[in-house]
């Protein structure tokens, strides 16, 4: 069986970190389990960071909505580097049923906001060839620069840390659930909670979040890492967190905000809020003593942030309200797109 979405671990580990063509000292950061961004060095004390994503047209979310989503899913994995992106380049694949009309507002879209964030994009390729489809429609690199010690990653964060994560959990999958589903969900809870649901997908990003934490230091200073919530959800998130840092992230499940919304969508699709596609929540850890500082840096910026658990010493994802020291979280595949799908099947089965 096929799986979808992004490849498991055990894929990854047997066919992709063993298969980087060419070694040089330069990477001083490259592809691994909870590492997003590539940082290389330049010299003279200077690294680039690098990342890449896919670009997604959703024929629900309309192109102009669809390019703005695909332009902050690559920037919010750059930016949790504590790193701003300065540059990117978009190669398009689109599908031979996409009219021009559509294609030009997706490029001037994505156009647009890169310039709205600063971003300068330099190459790039643009085509529509035969079994090209929706939504994925090809992918996005961006480049930003840093001193050798001006950013973080996943692997950074210390034993006595703090771990925080701002908004909610499930807002990517709330608000994409709600668009590809509307009359699906309004008849499972609620015309009300539908068009709730719909508003969020302007909060799938998390650029702001990142860029307002480092301003409470980055690394020894304060924030030592950042991550943001795709698929997996949260607990996804801090899992890969935890394997990168070799450390133990021991967090309390009943600390992770969720949303009404999320809550009454995730259940009318039969999937766990905190193990579904995120994007949106900033997943954090800090010194203790720099949490008051964080905290109201974010408060002025009208951004919850909560903290949720502790690092400490040993390896792994520890669930602990369950009692004891805690269970070890078990990552399984996200059930969006086989939530996605059984739902895709009953749009075609409904009456018209």
């Amino acid at each position: 069986m096929v799986r979808e979405g992004k490849e498991g671990p055990g894929f990854m580990e047997r066919a992709v970190y063993g298969n980087l063509g060419g070694r040089t000292s330069k990477v001083v950061v490259g592809p691994g389990r909870g590492l997003d961004n590539a940082v290389v060095a330049l010299g003279g004390g200077h690294v680039m960071v690098v990342t890449v994503d896919p670009v997604s047209a959703v024929p629900a979310l309309g192109m102009g909505l669809s390019a703005w989503l695909s332009v902050h899913l690559i920037a919010s994995d750059l930016t949790a580097s504590g790193t701003d992106p300065e540059f990117a380049t978009f190669s398009y694949n689109f599908p031979p049923t996409m009219g021009a009309p559509e294609r030009e507002e997706f490029v001037r879209s994505v156009g647009a906001e890169c310039r709205r964030l600063g971003i300068t994009i330099v190459a790039g390729n643009t085509g529509s060839y035969p079994g090209g489809g929706f939504t994925v429609i090809g992918a996005g690199t961006m480049f930003g620069f840093a001193t050798s010690k001006g950013y973080v990653t996943p692997s950074m964060a210390r034993v006595g840390d703090a771990v925080l994560m701002t908004k909610h959990a499930a807002i990517e999958a709330t608000a994409s659930l709600a668009y590809s589903f509307p009359k699906l969900l309004a008849a499972r809870a609620g015309k009300d909670t539908m068009t709730r649901a719909c508003t969020m997908v302007r909060f799938c990003t998390t650029v702001r979040d990142a860029r307002e934490a480092r301003k409470a230091g980055l690394g020894r200073s304060g924030v030592t890492s950042m991550h943001d919530a795709t698929e997996g959800g949260v607990l996804g998130a801090l899992d890969e967190m935890a394997y990168a840092s070799r450390k133990a992230f021991v967090v309390d499940e009943r600390r992770i905000p969720i949303s009404a919304e999320a809550e009454l969508v995730c259940a009318s699709f039969g999937i766990d809020p905190l193990r579904t596609m995120g994007e949106g929540a900033l997943l954090l850890t800090c010194r203790p003593e720099r949490i008051p500082v964080l905290q109201r840096i974010m408060s002025r910026a009208g951004i919850p942030i909560k903290q949720v658990g502790q690092v400490e010493k040993g390896k792994g994802l520890f669930l602990s309200h369950r009692g004891g020291g805690g269970l070890r979280f078990k990552p399984r595949p996200d059930r969006y797109w086989m939530a996605y799908e059984r739902a895709s099947r009953l749009e075609l089965d409904r009456p018209s």
